[in-house]
């Protein structure tokens, strides 16, 4: 439908759309995705974000190894991810047009600064010939804008040198934006007045450019049409445009709120984890503490310090960063002391990619330690169930004497999307107890539960409470060291069934669709989106499939094994070899377990999701 706009072209209305954003990485893409996505959050619509940042820190300028992207699905409907193919790509140089042509479907509108399309800046990209006259872009509207010299004209009279002028004209092309998707320029004026509060040059120079774009758009025919996305239906409230970390810091703020208890961050910086480092540092007038730890296996140590001390110990990183971590981790299994591990999940192995995403860390976090060491294991979600699933990581090892490993990955890390603030009161309990005094005249630091097998918590210094710990084995019920054959086995066992017995206290697997379709497909972690919304349309369209997604991985909850029963076939689709279907394999004893990879540092498309679903489903 078309909707008329007083003053202005009309706006044709579409129920959501998909953007990118893609330029050196200097050009400023990530903030002008942002400044999109924030902006459009406001205006109430459903969103998500993909963050596509480059490896190299300072690649040479131009080249495809300095690509930085940002893409960003907005809507009316209910967004689950940040789109497979862009309407809209914005390409900043030949380079950014290269590495990001694959992404824009045909007929979309391509809008490239012209004034980067020199001879030197299209050889550096590896084209043959200028891609705006060789017929490549044939089957695409494309914009050809000279923002470079745009921007320099809007600033003329500015007191300030080139490099600044020319670092404002990503605001001329989300201007540009702003006008095509009819958004209002006042939120992105106020964050620029806020940013640049003690440059008022600048402030004046980014705020010139972002009108000028806006302008230069509404004037110009070459652009068919704008477009108007109208706010989604949600649930009223309070909400936040809110990213994968920053949702997991707070979410380990909550646990420390309800448990009055303080939180410890110890952490060695490493991509794409140390965004949790810097939000909790910036809460110290909350009690929490952070340290930059010289190491990474300092800074596990000190985390598990701080849960032996009765506190909230928190530890994050990656992969890399979480193999060395391993020793340390033993330390707490054999110990039994409530530690959090964050893994903010990247391709590798080795440094591997980053900046890219993957789910390859699974049989680290199960099976990555010397010897029997069984621990939790669960996964994020989405971006902003981050937040409910660094909570419940706190809840279940301090309710269960135990570490915890959590894995998001760089996908959830660094998307977005809107967040309803809850409200402390409606978060589940965490149940925290520490004896006070010796019974009957002495304390047993392994003296069980017998529902759970969960040993006493005991908080150094308490009278009577003195206890010995450490890595050595210990003695059933006193804790005493113990080289005794029988009790090594035994404490093995319970070290073991004490982790096997959450699964009691976890939520049944629940199943998206009839229950009893022929086929199951199987995610775990930030796939969630992409399945959602792929077994969403297949389901539509009559296909017989149905959904589980895993939080919990180990151990997995109680009904997993006859759920998958009720299947003739369990696809498991996962970004890596297969590790998650290996589990269920092991676990379950299904005959007819699939998997569905890939191991590219991208996430899953909706599109390839759908054909290989369709394709498992069709064979005999």
């Amino acid at each position: 439908m078309e909707v008329e706009i007083p003053g202005k072209k009309k706006a044709e209305e579409v129920e959501k759309v998909v953007i990118r954003f893609a330029g050196d990485s200097g050009d400023g893409m990530q903030l002008t995705g942002s400044q999109f996505s924030f902006t459009s959050a406001i205006l109430g619509n459903d969103l998500a974000t993909f963050p596509d940042f480059p490896a190299e820190i300072r690649a040479p300028q131009g080249t495809l190894e300095g690509v930085s992207g940002f893409q960003v699905q907005i809507g009316k409907v209910d967004i689950y991810t940040a789109g497979d193919q862009a309407d809209v790509l914005v390409a900043m140089n030949p380079a950014a047009l290269k590495a990001n042509l694959p992404y824009i479907r045909k007929g979309g509108n391509i809008i490239v600064d012209g004034d980067a399309f020199t001879d030197r800046n299209i050889e550096k990209a590896g084209f043959a010939a200028n891609p705006l006259s060789d017929g490549t872009l044939a089957g695409y509207n494309v914009v050809e804008a000279p923002i470079s010299s745009l921007t320099k004209t809007a600033l003329e009279g500015l007191q300030l040198d080139n490099k600044s002028i020319m670092r404002s004209k990503n605001m001329f092309a989300l201007g540009m934006m702003y006008w095509l998707y009819d958004r209002s320029l006042k939120e992105t004026e106020k964050y620029i007045d806020s940013k640049f509060r003690k440059t008022p040059a600048l402030a004046e120079g980014n705020k010139r450019a972002l009108h000028a774009g806006y302008h230069y758009a509404e004037t110009i025919e070459a652009l068919p049409a704008r477009y108007r996305v109208p706010p989604a239906r949600i649930e009223p409230g309070v909400y936040r445009h809110i990213s994968g970390n920053t949702a997991t810091a707070w979410g380990l703020m909550a646990a420390a709120e309800k448990t009055g208890k303080k939180l410890f961050l110890g952490s060695y910086p490493i991509t794409p984890a140390s965004d949790i480092l810097h939000e909790l540092s910036r809460y110290k007038n909350l009690g929490v503490i952070t340290l930059q730890a010289e190491d990474e296996i300092a800074a596990v140590c000190s985390a598990i310090g701080a849960g032996y001390a009765g506190q909230i110990g928190v530890t994050t990183s990656s992969g890399p960063g979480v193999a060395l971590k391993s020793e340390a981790i033993n330390l707490a299994v054999m110990a039994e002391v409530p530690v959090v591990i964050i893994d903010v999940q990247r391709g590798g192995p080795s440094t591997g990619l980053p900046t890219k995403t993957e789910q390859a860390d699974m049989n680290l976090a199960v099976y990555g330690r010397n010897s029997e060491s069984p621990l939790i294991v669960m996964a994020a979600t989405t971006p902003s169930q981050c937040f409910e699933a660094a909570y419940m990581a706190v809840k279940l090892a301090i309710e269960h004497m135990t570490p915890v490993i959590l894995l998001s990955d760089g996908y959830l890390a660094n998307g977005s999307e809107p967040w309803k603030f809850p409200r402390v009161a409606d978060l589940p309990e965490i149940r925290v107890q520490h004896p006070v005094k010796p019974q009957n005249g002495a304390f047993y630091p392994y003296l069980r539960d017998p529902e759970t097998l969960v040993r006493p918590w005991a908080i150094p210094g308490t009278p009577g409470l003195e206890h010995r710990i450490g890595g050595l084995e210990k003695q059933d019920v006193t804790g005493n060291v113990s080289y005794d054959p029988k009790n090594h086995e035994k404490m093995v066992h319970l070290r073991a069934e004490k982790v096997a017995r959450v699964a009691s206290r976890l939520p049944e697997q629940q199943v998206i669709g009839t229950g009893h379709a022929r086929m199951l497909v199987v995610g775990w972690g930030g796939t969630y989106g992409a399945l959602f919304t792929a077994v969403s349309e297949l389901q539509h369209n009559g296909a017989d499939v149905d959904f589980a997604h895993f939080t919990y991985i180990n151990p997995l909850p109680k009904n997993t094994a006859t759920l998958l029963k009720r299947y003739d076939k369990v696809l498991v689709c996962e970004l890596n070899m297969g590790q998650f279907a290996s589990l269920l394999r092991s676990r379950t004893n299904h005959p007819n377990i699939l998997s569905f990879t890939k191991v590219q540092g991208q996430p899953f498309l909706v599109a390839e999701l759908k054909e290989a679903i369709m394709q498992h489903l069709n064979l005999k």
